[in-house]
């Protein structure tokens, strides 16, 4: 967003700029085919685009993400988790459908 409010004004306006978007994905490591450790195992050693689809009472939001990192966490209890954060990769508006 970018202010352009006018000397002739007395609220803000607002031009809506180029869009964005950003997901930080956690979970727990699982290494079957298909799942987390599968899609974002080359993570590390290069950027990595994928295609997110969030879904929310029936409504889709997919975007292409590029990847940047993918660290795995060992804590105190045991349990292996991930966290994958991503951004806008392509640079196309993200819609919900």
């Amino acid at each position: 967003m970018q202010d352009i409010t006018g000397i002739d004004k007395s609220a803000y306006e607002r031009l809506l700029l180029l869009a964005d978007f950003s997901v930080t994905l956690n979970g727990v490591f699982n290494d079957a085919a298909n799942q987390s450790h599968d899609v974002f195992k080359t993570v590390p050693s290069t950027s990595v685009a994928r295609t997110v689809t969030l879904t929310v009472s029936g409504q889709t939001l997919a975007n292409e993400c590029l990847f940047t990192d993918y660290p795995l966490t060992r804590s105190d209890s045991g349990e292996l988790t991930f966290s994958a954060p991503g951004v806008l990769s392509d640079g196309t508006v993200p819609t919900w459908a």
